[in-house]
């Protein structure tokens, strides 16, 4: 595990097809991400799961972006719940992500987020509640459950 207050593995970045974090700062994130074919099911839509990942992405990327906002702790924003409105479908090719923080408190976050198309098109719009917890309890409780 790392010092850094977030820093996504490698392989998942990867796998959503991140092409980069184009401003992450200030309760506010924005993605790229690269559609491709293998993304996609009948007739070249990209599969739902990836649009919510993506939105997921910029909202507890949102939320990571304001640093160390309780007690001197990094805290990792957890889904306890994702609503996602599809408006469009996603085609392969640039999308863009984008997450806000709507109102935090000490525990708890409610975050919003879209998804646009290269020519700005909102495609999806999503709600999210998530729990904040130190970023050191949540690195602990995973070491547990790998059993290192």
């Amino acid at each position: 595990m790392t010092d850094q207050p977030f820093s996504p593995p490698e392989d998942l970045a990867r796998s959503l097809g991140q092409q980069r974090v184009v401003s992450n700062a200030d309760g506010r994130a924005v993605i790229e991400y690269l559609a491709s074919p293998a993304m996609c099911h009948s007739g070249g839509v990209v599969q739902g799961g990836f649009v919510c990942g993506w939105i997921d992405a910029a909202m507890a990327h949102a939320v990571i972006s304001m640093g160390v906002p309780q007690g001197g702790q990094h805290m990792t924003p957890m889904s306890l719940e994702l609503k996602v409105s599809f408006f469009a479908p996603a085609r392969p090719g640039l999308v863009i992500a984008e997450g806000w923080i709507e109102r935090a408190g000490k525990s708890t976050a409610f975050l919003e987020g879209r998804l646009l198309n290269s020519a700005g098109e909102v495609l999806a719009r999503a709600s999210s509640t998530a729990r904040l917890i130190p970023r050191a309890q949540v690195e602990a409780s995973t070491r547990k459950a790998l059993g290192t």
